[in-house]
């Protein structure tokens, strides 16, 4: 069965990582719940941020063109590493997983959907949707209250 688009990082990457990941993106919008001037901040370096995809595309980009290149040029037995990160490449994006994804996931990197999670549960915070309860002295119910909102 070939999982949905949304799911299929997520649903390939262990558990612990899952929750790690989870752990980070709840952390820091407690964070900012009590920290509401660095709301703006985050959410630049949210911009910047690059996703397991953009990486992982990046990373077998780089690995086909290099094995194409020396394939054409010193040996044509470098054609195998194209052919293998293509493979890859094909594996990703049917089933949601290729050998560099646990590394990526270990290393930290999120799925888009998880880093706009995060920034819609801060622009929750700072109100750019309206009002959420309670009052502004009760951060951790706040953060919990944007998160909600925030998450699909």
């Amino acid at each position: 069965m070939v999982p949905g688009t949304a799911q299929r990082v997520s649903l390939h990457t262990g558990a612990r990582d899952n929750r790690r990941i989870a752990a980070e993106l709840d952390a820091s919008v407690r964070w900012h719940a009590e920290h509401p001037q660095a709301i703006g901040c985050r959410l630049r370096e949210l911009d910047a941020e690059w996703d397991v995809e953009r990486t992982r595309e990046v990373n077998a980009a780089t690995l086909a063109l290099t094995g194409t290149v020396l394939g054409l040029t010193a040996d044509r037995r470098w054609l195998a590493l194209s052919l293998g990160v293509t493979a890859f490449l094909l594996q990703h994006a049917v089933q949601g997983w290729c050998p560099p994804l646990p590394v990526l996931r270990r290393l930290g990197f999120r799925t888009a959907r998880e880093i706009e999670v995060e920034r819609n549960a801060l622009k929750t915070l700072r109100g750019d949707f309206g009002p959420i309860g309670p009052g502004p002295g009760d951060h951790d119910s706040r953060a919990g209250h944007a998160l909600i909102a925030a998450r699909p």
